[in-house]
Order: C-alpha cells, then sequence, then structure tokens
C-alpha cells in the first residue's frame, strides 16, 4: 500500500492496479471563502495551492471515498475530476441522493457497522462526530471507514471528528494497522473546535494499535494547529514515533512504517 498526500484530508490510496481518491478538493488556492473571519485571519481557502505532483497522483485514482459534503473535502473541481473521469464514488447513505443529484456515481452507500464488500475487499462506515458540544448539531453528516482488502494493510479514516466513544471503538474492535487522523483543531467564528483537540489527538494516538498519519493541517484558515505544533506535543508524551506528518505531495509507503 502507498499513500500519497495531496493537501488537507485529501489523499491517495494505491493499492496494486487501483487508486483510491480520498475526499477531493482539488480547487485552486483561494477558490474558497474563508471559513472564520474574527477568530482567525481572514484568509480565502484553500491557504496553498496543490503541489506540483498532483496531476500525476490523481492520473492513478480509479474510485473515490467521500466522508462528507463540506467544501474542504468535496469542492467543484474535485466533483468536475470525478464526472469527467467517471470515477466511481463510495459514501455514507445519507449522502447518496445528494451526491447522485449532483451528477456522480454512486457505486456503495454505507450505513453504520455494515461491513460492505468493496473494490476486492470490506469497508465499513465509522461514525463521525463533527465537533464538540452544540456546534457539532450544525456541521451535519460525516462518516469514517475502516477498508480491509487482500494483501494489503487495514486502514481507518477517522474523516472529520472529535475523539468518541465510536472512535475508541473502531480502533479497538478493528485493530487497523494504519489509522488516519485530522489535525488541524479546526474552529469557526463561535463554538468550540470542530476536529480534535491537541489533547485527544494524543489520546487517538496512544490507542491506534500501529502506526498513524496525520492531515488536515495547514491548509485552510480556520485550522490553527501547525505541523511544528503537532509534533512538538507528540514528543513531549513520546508518541512521534508512531505518527507520520507528511508535507504536501509527499508519498508514504505503508511497508516502509513497520
Amino acid at each position: 500500500m502507498i499513500i500519497h498526500h495531496l493537501r488537507n484530508a485529501t489523499f491517495v490510496i494505491e493499492i496494486g492496479n487501483q487508486g483510491i481518491l480520498i475526499d477531493p478538493m482539488l480547487g485552486k488556492k483561494g477558490s474558497l471563502m474563508p471559513f472564520t473571519v474574527f477568530r482567525y485571519k481572514a484568509k480565502r481557502n484553500p491557504t496553498v495551492a496543490l503541489p506540483a505532483n498532483s496531476e500525476d497522483i490523481l492520473k492513478k485514482v480509479t474510485h473515490c471515498l467521500i466522508t462528507h459534503l463540506h467544501p474542504d473535502h468535496l469542492d467543484t473541481a474535485g466533483e468536475q475530476f470525478l464526472k469527467e473521469n467517471k470515477i466511481p464514488v463510495v459514501c455514507s447513505y445519507k449522502d447518496e441522493g445528494t451526491l447522485r443529484k449532483r451528477g456522480l456515481s454512486v457505486e456503495t452507500a454505507l450505513k453504520p457497522w455494515v461491513a460492505q464488500a468493496c473494490w476486492g475487499g470490506e469497508i465499513v462506515g465509522v461514525p463521525a462526530t463533527h465537533g464538540y458540544g452544540w456546534v457539532a448539531s450544525i456541521m451535519g453528516n460525516v462518516m469514517g471507514f475502516h477498508i480491509e482488502m487482500p494483501n494489503a494493510p487495514s486502514i481507518y479514516i477517522s474523516a472529520d471528528t472529535i475523539f468518541t466513544n465510536n472512535v475508541a471503538h473502531a480502533l479497538q474492535e478493528y485493530k487497523p494497522d494504519v489509522t488516519v487522523v485530522a489535525c488541524g483543531t479546526a474552529r469557526l467564528d463561535v463554538g468550540k473546535p470542530l476536529l480534535m483537540t491537541i489533547e485527544d489527538i494524543v489520546r487517538f494516538v496512544e490507542q491506534s494499535p500501529k502506526k498513524v498519519i496525520a492531515n488536515h493541517i495547514e491548509a485552510l484558515n480556520h485550522c490553527p494547529t501547525t505541523r511544528t505544533q503537532l509534533r512538538e506535543a507528540l514528543s513531549a508524551k513520546e508518541l512521534l514515533h508512531k505518527v507520520f506528518i507528511p508535507d504536501d505531495g509527499e508519498t508514504i509507503v505503508i511497508d516502509d512504517l513497520g
């Protein structure tokens, strides 16, 4: 298994001749409005461009997995890419109707905790809670995913979530070889964070059986947590050896993670 990190929560899982694109935000730098204007500087999003090798990485894509419909996970450019290349999509059953109306081809729609055959293996939807307190109620549906495929490491993608009993259950029940966690600690102008705090990221890493990949960092104006801050927090808890924090455009060979 090879993982190509593009930007924010967008990456490609390469297994054999399959390339699974996760949460395609493919628009140009500044193509989206700011997500906060008072709490943090009102920069347009994404705040960084796609990496120079993104075109080559996207040529590998054969399928797509969408955790939810916020524009930093599926933007207009991402939708256009999927439609132009006739890429089939896997998503939550709650998003199936909307995606079909937008002209996308949904091949599998998942209900929580119900395993379904997919890509020659099996995929399970894991409930995600997009924020602490009342703010989660306005953030809509989000789903994480656990994927098992033949002759490849298993992988759990948390999606945009705080640390919950559902997240802990997925880590304990499936014992994934690799976990991917959203780490930007995003916040709107009001309310508590939309993603895990540093303390809960540490909990997630502690409870992850093996290696962790940190994403959703340094690409959006409402995500203050930096790669440096995350490394420092993990180092203080002697956990950095478990975590890969890729730069945009970086490739991770999972076999090399041990």
